[in-house]
């Protein structure tokens, strides 16, 4: 019994230690709700973790995306430097806070921006996440400890002169401007291969098709520059949209008027943002109008879209090109990746032109929900801008992860199957085009119905009929001229 009872004591100690070793290790914050415990390592504080509990939605935290958590702080920081300059912010907190933005901007702590980006309350978490963790950043780099406040404070100090309302939106037109650029980087690198594939291809004469059906002679190399020159269209739509990105609402505050922001802080936030950028960000001319417009996404949106749009169209050309082999068009091989069927012996699939396509179509879903956001706004502010900067960044992820495969996996390995391009344009009803000047479109007509007929092949009839002379056939019916290559 003695020893039930002091094995009974020690446990009450143990979990009395275990208790005050919990304690110790949380700090305690409090908000308009009232208190609650935050782990003592953590950088965010009382509103963040409110966020975490009430919007374990997605999965998929702020940091997911770290052009996101970048630009979250590149605003912060144009922010503090236009406060500073009149004379809201004292010049060692701003230094405070410069250290903390840089920190965050170089890839330090993005594991404390845990916010789903699924959220209510049109981005407030993010923005308060952003704010606390950039508070508690510049205060232990200040000596001081994580929630002393009083010092560097998330509200008072970080969001001075801010509300959600124009630094969320803004956050979002600064990580997409960022991730722009990489993608363009991207898309460039691919056009160039379509390119250098025209450029190795430009003699080979082909058959071109429309509606699926026989057309006239061009070269594989035309087909090809085509689909670069389709892509270079999309990257001058890309960067066009950018014109919208680049117009900003800071200094709008709640709903554009601009309470609480000190005069010229608006004008200055933008000056400092296209410094830290290399944007040319400009404030918008009408803050009210900006602080509920959406139309900056709206029109990036629908330059992805026009995007996806014609890397899905091109996709699906390549694999109806490489189709067969024994009984499609197969007039290109695609580089063989993977076993194509589990029951099909010897089938190889076009699986880069495949997922290109999928991505595709989930950008041109996500245009749809960027637009079924932007006009169920009310009034001064849009509450759906979350569900708009997901879509919009995954778009651009999405793509951005798979134009390298493509390429690399796709169009750099295509080669050309050069006898069955040389057998389609003997075979072809459709260089019967070329002789509508010479025997008009009824005789042409005639011939073509034959030729389709028979079996025969245009060429074989025009002899057999005495309709031109060898002479007239080459200089006619050559297929290179009618090309434009010579």
């Amino acid at each position: 019994m003695k020893k039930l009872r002091i094995f009974k004591m020690l446990c009450l100690v143990v979990m009395m230690l275990w208790l005050c070793n919990a304690r110790a290790q949380n700090r305690k914050e409090k908000d308009l709700l009232g208190e609650k415990e935050i782990p003592a390592n953590a950088y965010y504080g009382v509103q963040t973790a409110r966020a975490l509990e009430n919007f374990a939605i997605s999965g998929m935290p702020t940091k997911f995306y770290p052009d996101y958590v970048k630009a979250f702080a590149i605003v912060k920081l144009a922010a503090a430097r236009a406060n500073a300059e009149n004379g809201r912010l004292s010049q060692e907190k701003l230094a405070a806070i410069e250290k903390a933005c840089k920190a965050v901007m170089d890839g330090q702590y993005h594991d404390q921006f845990l916010v789903d980006l699924y959220q209510g309350g049109a981005g407030t978490s993010a923005n308060m996440n952003t704010n606390e963790v950039l508070a508690n950043i510049a205060l232990e780099l200040s000596g001081h400890k994580k929630g002393d406040y009083h010092y560097i404070e998330p509200h008072d100090d970080l969001n001075m002169g801010q509300s959600t309302n124009d630094t969320y939106p803004t956050t979002i037109k600064v990580a997409l401007l960022l991730h722009n650029d990489k993608l363009i980087t991207e898309l460039e690198a691919l056009s160039q291969s379509f390119h250098k594939k025209g450029d190795a291809f430009k003699s080979l004469l082909k058959m071109g098709r429309t509606e699926g059906q026989d057309a006239v002679p061009m070269t594989l190399g035309q087909e090809f520059h085509a689909f670069g020159n389709q892509l270079d269209a999309e990257i001058k739509s890309l960067r066009a949209s950018e014109t919208y990105l680049c117009e900003q609402n800071m200094g709008a505050t709640a709903i554009g008027t601009g309470i609480t922001a000190s005069p010229g802080y608006a004008e200055k936030v933008a000056v400092h943002l296209a410094r830290i950028t290399g944007k040319p960000f400009v404030m918008s001319s009408d803050l009210i109008a900006a602080t509920s417009s959406m139309q900056s996404y709206v029109m990036y949106s629908s330059a992805l879209k026009s995007l996806a749009i014609a890397l899905s169209k091109i996709s699906s050309d390549l694999i109806f090109l490489t189709s067969g082999p024994r009984t499609g068009i197969f007039e290109i091989n695609l580089p063989a990746l993977q076993p194509g069927s589990s029951i099909m012996p010897g089938k190889v699939n076009p699986v880069m032109p495949e997922v290109m396509n999928e991505v595709c179509f989930k950008v041109m879903g996500n245009d749809v929900t960027v637009s079924i956001a932007s006009h169920s706004g009310l009034l001064q502010l849009n509450a759906y801008e979350p569900v708009v900067a997901v879509a919009l960044m995954e778009s651009q992820g999405l793509l951005f992860k798979c134009l390298p495969l493509f390429r690399k996996n796709c169009v750099d390995g295509i080669t050309p199957n050069e006898k069955v391009l040389k057998r389609n344009i003997e075979q072809s009803v459709g260089i019967v085009t070329a002789l509508n000047p010479v025997l008009g479109y009824e005789k042409t007509t005639e011939l073509a119905k034959e030729a389709l007929q028979t079996g025969k092949g245009i060429l074989e009839l025009i002899r057999e009929k005495k309709l031109l002379t060898e002479d007239q056939i080459k200089k006619v019916m050559d297929p290179a001229a009618m090309t434009q290559l010579k």
